[in-house]
This record gives C-alpha cells, sequence and structure tokens, in this order.
C-alpha cells in the first residue's frame, strides 16, 4: 500500500510538472503571439502614417474653375490664360462648364468642394444663384474668387474684374460723339448678369441731364443671339427704329447688325459693343459697326490666376491686394480689383488690339 501510494503521488507529481510546462508554454506562445500582432500593428500604423505623410508631401495643389459657358469666344481666351498662367506655376486646374445652366453650375461647385481643390475660381451664371453653394464650399475652408461678374449675396473672398460701369460710360461717351439722335435702344446680356446692371448704370451716369433717353431696353436670355435676332426684327418691323444701340457684347452686336442689314442696308444707325471679338473688330474697319470696348482680358485672367496662385501658397487677400477697394454685393464689403476698358475704333484698332498682341493684323484686315 505505501509502495503504490508513493508511486500514486510520482504520478501525480509528473502529471502537475507535466501540466505546468504546458501551461508555461500556452503562455510563451500567446506573449510571442501578442507581441508578433503589436509589432505588425505598430508596423501597419508607421506604414500608414508614412503613406499620409508621403500623400501630404505629394499633394498637388489644385484650383478649381467653375465658368458659366463656353459658348462665347471672350471666355475661352480668359480660360485659355488662366489655365496656362496657373500651370507656370505649377498649380493645377479642373474645370468645370456649367452650359448655362444655373443648376449644374451649383452642382458642379458642389463636385469641386468634394474634390477639396485648394481655392475655387466662379464666373458665374446668375448673380444672385450661388449664395448656398458658396456657404458650403466657405465652411470647407476653400478660398472663392468671383471672375469678372459679381457673385451677390455669398461671403466670396475676391472680385477681379473690368470696370463696367466704366464699360458703359465709354458706350456712352462714344455713340454721343456720333449721333444727335436722342432715342437709344439697349440689346443688353441676361438680366441676372450683374455687369449689365453695372454697364447700365454708367450709361445712365453719362446722358445724365442731356437730351438723350433709353427709348428701350432688353434683356437676351442666356445671351442667346438668335434672341437678340428675332427681337431685333421685331421691333423694326413694328416701326420702332432707333437712333443709336448699346448691345452687351460684340457677339449681339453682330445678331443687331445682321437684323438692321436687311431692312437699312443703306442707313447707318451707330452700334456698340464690347470685348473686342473678332468679328467685330472686322465690322469696325468695315464701318460696320462704331466701336467696341477692348477689355484686358488676357491682363485679367493671368491677373486672376497669379493671386489663385498665391493664396493657394497660403497668402492672405488683404496681403496679396491690399484693402482700400471694396464692392458691396448684398452680404458685405467684398475686396475688388478693377481694371480699366478702353474705346476700340476704326482710328486706333492698330494700336489697340493689334499692338497689344490681342488679334493680328492679317485676321482683322482680311
Amino acid at each position: 500500500m505505501k509502495k503504490e501510494f508513493f508511486s500514486g503521488k510520482i504520478f501525480a507529481g509528473h502529471f502537475v510538472k507535466k501540466y505546468a510546462c504546458s501551461v508555461f508554454s500556452i503562455f510563451l506562445f500567446l506573449f510571442m503571439l501578442t507581441g508578433f500582432f503589436s509589432c505588425s500593428k505598430n508596423k501597419a500604423v508607421r506604414i500608414a502614417s508614412d503613406k499620409k505623410s508621403e500623400s501630404s508631401v505629394n499633394h498637388k495643389k489644385t484650383i478649381g474653375f467653375s465658368i458659366d459657358t463656353l459658348a462665347i469666344e471672350r471666355w475661352q481666351r480668359d480660360l485659355d490664360v488662366f489655365m496656362n498662367k496657373a500651370k507656370e506655376n505649377g498649380v493645377d486646374v479642373i474645370v468645370q462648364n456649367a452650359g448655362n445652366k444655373l443648376e449644374e453650375q451649383n452642382r458642379q461647385l458642389m463636385y469641386l468642394a468634394n474634390r477639396n481643390v485648394d481655392v475655387i475660381v466662379v464666373l458665374p451664371k446668375q448673380a444672385d444663384g450661388l449664395t448656398e453653394s458658396i456657404q458650403k464650399i466657405k465652411a470647407k475652408g476653400i478660398p472663392v474668387i468671383s471672375y469678372d461678374r459679381l457673385v451677390l449675396n455669398a461671403d466670396i473672398d475676391l472680385y477681379i474684374t473690368i470696370n463696367s460701369e466704366r464699360v458703359g460710360e465709354l458706350m456712352a461717351q462714344g455713340l454721343m460723339s456720333r449721333t444727335g439722335g436722342r432715342n437709344w435702344f439697349c440689346i443688353l446680356g441676361p438680366e441676372e448678369d450683374y455687369n449689365m446692371t453695372l454697364i447700365k448704370r454708367g450709361i445712365n451716369k453719362k446722358i445724365l441731364g442731356s437730351p438723350i433717353h433709353i427709348g428701350y431696353t432688353y434683356y437676351t436670355d442666356g445671351w442667346n443671339y438668335d434672341l437678340a435676332y428675332e427681337e431685333m426684327i421685331r421691333l423694326i418691323t413694328n416701326g420702332d427704329v432707333p437712333d443709336a444701340i448699346v448691345c452687351g457684347n460684340d457677339a449681339l452686336a453682330d445678331s443687331v447688325i445682321r437684323a438692321m442689314s436687311m431692312y437699312y442696308s443703306e442707313k447707318h444707325i451707330p452700334v456698340c459693343g464690347q470685348d473686342a471679338d473678332i468679328a467685330a473688330c472686322q465690322y469696325i474697319v468695315q464701318g460696320k459697326q462704331d466701336f467696341t470696348i477692348y477689355k484686358p482680358i488676357s491682363q485679367l485672367a493671368q491677373l486672376c490666376a497669379e493671386y489663385a496662385v498665391r493664396i493657394v501658397n497660403g497668402e492672405s487677400v488683404s496681403e496679396i491686394i491690399g484693402t482700400s477697394n471694396v464692392i458691396k454685393n448684398g452680404f458685405g464689403e467684398i475686396p475688388v480689383v478693377w481694371l480699366e476698358p478702353a474705346i476700340v475704333t476704326k482710328e486706333n484698332i492698330d494700336r489697340q488690339v493689334i499692338d497689344t498682341g490681342f488679334h493680328t493684323k492679317d485676321e482683322i484686315y482680311r
């Protein structure tokens, strides 16, 4: 019995010893496994961190450009100059063309915001139609530049444009020197384009106190040149023939001239436009259009691109342009950069348009 008992003790001790070794082995395995996963996790975190750091270093600075339409010759030129200038400075440009549709422009602005571009430049379809979109863009900390046309009722950072009120003054001044007639018509662009408001203000300012009055104003929806042509035909056939016609741009002036030539080929009625389109310059040297308003478009587009790049690189608007010039847009006082326009006539077209490289001599005098 004693022997058996002793043997049982030996067996029990052996079992305990064996069990303890097994438990120790399991703990050792779990410890090593935990260490492995911990190292793997830390390694994964380091890799993710390295990738994030690498992504930050390799982040390509980008400008979003939301444009109303590219159907107008003027805007194609602006955009080409802008993109070339931005890319010279190592900044990409994502262009969104709204196709003359407000809803589409709002959708595209949200697309640019979700792309997390560094700054957005917007040429608005409708002055007061982008308020909500721009509010969301600004909530993401993205600066907004209003290009050529003023965005109303929105927190934009900068407005850069040609002085459209001065454009209106020059139009009135030029027509007053070419006609003694008192009854003028205005065939303008869309009423929601705030530049039309400024042009009309400039005209009224210049003719104030004179016998001249604006007998009729037509706002061409969507800058649709066919509508301008049809409206001019309607006026003429109704016997409404003015002494002079102010047009919102040169393409509208072309529509008006074509309509007038059908009924008054022997009578010249002074017509003016703006933008110095190639067709308008050809009309001017032919005597069909009296003048256009040349706007330093290339300078405007280059300057806007330069300012956008500087904002992308961390400069504030006040550092770039100061705080002296502002314009009220219904939201607040917006910093503004004005460029000055000039009259282009048959007498100075070579100096104003050809010598500045805007169009070539062969293009104009073909």
